[in-house]
């Protein structure tokens, strides 16, 4: 039995993570303890990275006990940089965890100042990455236990000393484990690409509303989101967009976040059709000791051009398109859910069972009946095969008669038969 982690009080007992039990029993005979649980730690941090998406859109868990956002874009909403991440670590605070950030150009830098920067020396002005990581130790690369060892037996104790040392002196004194090491330094520098996979990308629009006072009042909430909804309405007119999914968040005092995901069968920006899908499902959140923030993320977008109105007698006859049949899918979609609710395509194959698909029901693709010269398949298919027994004048003709589920039936008009033929 080994210790996974340790608190303050028992740091300064001296325990360690990595220790055996029984040892640290004997520094500590009152010493309490409690199973590790590892996979509950990572649900834990990934429902702090969703938490964390109030400051940023992007955010991804970054190993056994850090989170990774990407401020692109986003600092000046908290008035810039060094005050977002006080902020940050503010906010994570009252949570009750301790905080250690950096921030840095690169992800790697980031890593590095979070853990080995001391004091004020964690944030990395634009182009001064290398000043505030030289004097690090060389743990801060990220490297494995192996080629720390190693450099420290050849004196490189600081990041700097790795990179003052000529590139082709490191390779002759490292051989194979130079690799390693140089990687490490340039993605941690930027010249070479360190991309984060597990970072969603980042909406095309979004609003955010944050309030002095916690919500607890389901209309209160409802007026917010049509804050919100405008707010994204005039981003999206903007960019000539509209949006085809959306997902709401809700962040609690508490730490807890609740989102609602809606989707649309056509794009578009109309803020009462979207308000009246969220209506649905902003019944069933849960403020707890009250909703703090909300976040509105437009998802996936689409080009959203005009429409065009069809003159009548009487006036303007409606949209054209099918606005009005994409509002109903839209409608049953948000009460039933999206699987629900879906559209037929024909599949080129010989057997019908397989010759149709669903599909999302936004009009787009082929529709029935299939190419000219299809035979006309029928409606329904059983669940499973049926034997019949058919009765014909001649061979390859028409039946006469057939015998299905013990009842003989006589055959008044027919057309075919169709050959059911093998796949390819």
């Amino acid at each position: 039995m080994l210790l996974a982690a340790v608190n303050r009080q028992a740091e300064a007992g001296g325990l360690i993570a990595g220790m055996r039990l029984a040892d640290a029993r004997a520094l500590l005979p009152r010493l309490a303890t409690a199973g590790s649980r590892p996979e509950e730690d990572r649900r834990g941090l990934e429902r702090l990275a969703l938490w964390c998406r109030r400051f940023t859109p992007s955010s991804a868990v970054d190993g056994a006990d850090g989170l990774l956002l990407d401020i692109t874009g986003c600092a000046h909403l908290f008035g810039g940089e060094a005050a977002m991440t006080v902020e940050v670590e503010a906010r994570l605070a009252g949570l009750g965890f301790e905080v250690r950030a950096g921030l840095a150009d690169t992800p790697a830098a980031a890593w590095a100042l979070a853990r080995f920067g001391d004091g004020g020396r964690r944030i990395a002005e634009p182009c001064r990455t290398l000043t505030m990581l030289a004097p690090l130790p060389v743990e801060a690369l990220r490297l494995a236990a192996e080629d720390t060892r190693l450099l420290r037996r050849l004196g490189l104790a600081t990041v700097g000393a790795v990179e003052a040392l000529p590139h082709a002196a490191l390779a002759r004194r490292f051989g194979w484990h130079s690799g390693a090491v140089l990687r490490r330094l340039d993605c941690a520098l930027g010249r070479r690409a360190d991309p984060v996979a597990s970072l969603p990308p980042p909406p095309a629009c979004l609003a955010r509303l944050v309030f002095q006072e916690p919500l607890i009042d389901l209309a209160a909430l409802e007026a917010a989101l049509v804050r919100l909804l405008d707010n994204l309405s005039a981003s999206l007119e903007r960019k000539g967009l509209g949006v085809r999914e959306l997902v709401l968040l809700f962040f609690r005092v508490d730490g807890g976040t609740v989102q609602r995901r809606v989707s649309t069968a056509r794009a578009t920006r109309d803020g009462a059709h979207l308000g009246g899908l969220f209506a649905v499902k902003i019944g069933t959140v849960d403020p707890g000791f009250g909703i703090d923030a909300m976040v509105l993320h437009a998802v996936r977008t689409e080009p959203l051009v005009p429409e065009q109105y069809r003159l009548a007698a009487d006036g303007l006859e409606g949209r054209e398109g099918g606005g009005e049949l994409a509002r109903l899918i839209d409608r049953l979609q948000a009460r039933l859910g999206k699987a629900s609710v879906f559209r037929l395509e024909p599949v080129a194959s010989h057997l019908p069972e397989r010759a149709e698909r669903r599909t999302d029901p936004d009009g787009k693709g082929a529709m029935w009946p299939a190419q000219p010269g299809t035979p006309q398949r029928p409606l329904r298919l059983f669940d499973r095969p049926e034997p019949v027994d058919a009765v014909a004048e001649v061979p390859d003709g028409p039946p006469a008669l057939f015998t299905w589920r013990r009842l003989r039936r006589r055959i008044v008009r027919a057309e075919g038969p169709e050959r059911i033929e093998p796949e390819w």
